[in-house]
């Protein structure tokens, strides 16, 4: 229910905005124009209407899986959106599949070297990859290994080194979120009495780490991962636009620049039901594995 009426606050926001950012018919018509043909297009759109009115069509319509037909492709908005959306995946899909890996193991690496000179440099690191934009990560790649050293592509999806350079981009800010999330929850189980239980008696520190710290720290960085897929989605649009990924982040950068109001109605609400989607599913699975935790 609440997933419900967010995405139709969502909705209503995204409407609202994309009416009260100009005259999408005449910026598609252009300033040659006139203002006949202008008014023509607008009822042919249906944006001679009031806005309620509007916005009820359009509820209606997206109910039926209708988003509307885009301005500037003159297809369906739905079709044009889900043609571009397994880019996207992909492009996160490879991010994270290296990026969670990498920055759990530098997490580990820094809860068991506490203080030491791995953990102050894995901690700034972190930080400083947490901070920087993803779009400015991305120039700096573009201009190192594509302009300078020439070594992978510097756009486009054209095979297995086209991805290097975007899901370094966006998995940098994986590991570095993934290294300070896991170093803090490592630490916090390592704080507790099992884990000095554990070692006096006897059992190895391999096995105190991997089978009980580890273990018991997953839940935490399990939650993380709904929220840094959704991180993601947002990141793709700046990714995609400097490294030219046929994906839906360059396609929404394009819409919106262009004005074309249905495909970038189509592109939050996609965004908003797989952000639900995935938090729905992240805290199914939460409570399966914690058994303290029973959704009723």
């Amino acid at each position: 229910l609440l997933g419900i009426i967010t995405l139709i606050g969502l909705s209503i926001v995204v409407f609202v905005l994309t009416r009260a950012s100009g005259d999408p018919v005449a910026l598609l018509l252009g300033p040659q124009a006139t203002a006949e043909q202008i008014e023509a297009e607008r009822a042919r759109l249906g944006l001679d209407e009031s806005m309620p009115v509007q916005y009820w069509s359009f509820i209606k319509e997206a109910a039926t899986g209708d988003f509307g037909e885009s301005l500037f492709y003159h297809e369906p908005a739905s079709e044009i959106v889900m043609d571009k959306f397994p880019a996207t995946l992909k492009l996160i899909v490879v991010s994270l599949a290296f990026g969670i890996p990498l920055g759990i193991l530098i997490g580990v690496l820094c809860a068991i070297k506490r203080n030491k000179a791995f953990d102050i440099l894995g901690r700034t690191l972190a930080l400083v990859g947490q901070a920087l934009p993803v779009f400015w990560v991305g120039i700096l790649l573009v201009l190192i290994f594509s302009v300078k050293w020439e070594i992978f592509p510097a756009g486009g999806m054209s095979g297995p080194q086209s991805y290097v350079l975007p899901a370094a981009t966006l998995g940098s800010f994986v590991v570095a979120a993934f290294t300070r999330l896991t170093r803090s929850a490592m630490l916090d189980v390592l704080g507790n009495d099992f884990i000095s239980f554990a070692r006096a008696r006897g059992i190895s520190e391999k096995s105190v780490i991997l089978k009980h710290a580890l273990k018991n720290a997953f839940l935490p960085i399990l939650t993380f991962v709904g929220l840094i897929f959704v991180r993601l989605l947002a990141g793709t649009i700046a990714v995609e636009a400097i490294f030219v990924w046929p994906g839906i982040g360059l396609l929404s950068y394009q819409s919106v620049l262009a004005g074309d109001y249905p495909v970038v109605q189509t592109i939050v609400l996609l965004f908003g039901v797989v952000t639900i989607g995935v938090n729905l599913m992240i805290d199914l699975l939460y409570g399966q594995l914690d058994p303290r935790i029973r959704y009723t």
